[in-house]
Order: C-alpha cells, then structure tokens, then sequence
C-alpha cells in the first residue's frame, strides 16, 4: 500500500490548509485535534499540526478503513 503524502509545501500546518485538503468543516478539524487523535500544538488561539503527523493519522485512518471492511464493516 503506497503511503498519504501532503501536498502542501510547509512543515507545519494550519486548521485552514487540513480542511482545505479534507474538504471539512472547521468544526470537525478542531474537534479531532482537541480529542488528541492527532498530535497538535496550540499557540494562543491557533492550532498548528506537524505535516508528518498529519500524514501518519491520515496513513492510520486508512488501515483502519481497510481492516473494517475485511470484516464486512461498512465505512
């Protein structure tokens, strides 16, 4: 299985550029980082997320996709 890069040339990312390249809300991004599910900082207001972890939970989400519709889980 060939690995998720991002393509966005910076090492660090904002909530705009994810939902930009999840095509989600606000909303959602926020409430995935504030849960801890990925590695995030937060400066002041603003939340920022390393590039590399954020193609190692997007890599992760899609193991996971995979194993559950192994087993007849629709996802």
């Amino acid at each position: 299985m060939e690995r998720i890069t991002v393509d966005i040339d910076k090492p660090w990312l904002t909530v705009a550029d994810i939902c930009e390249y999840m095509d989600a809300s606000t909303f959602v991004v926020t409430s995935v980082l504030r849960s801890g599910e990925v590695p995030a900082v937060k400066f002041g207001r603003e939340w920022r997320v390393a590039r590399r972890d954020f193609e190692d939970w997007l890599n992760h989400q899609r193991t996971l996709d995979r194993s559950d519709a192994e087993f007849g889980v629709d996802v």
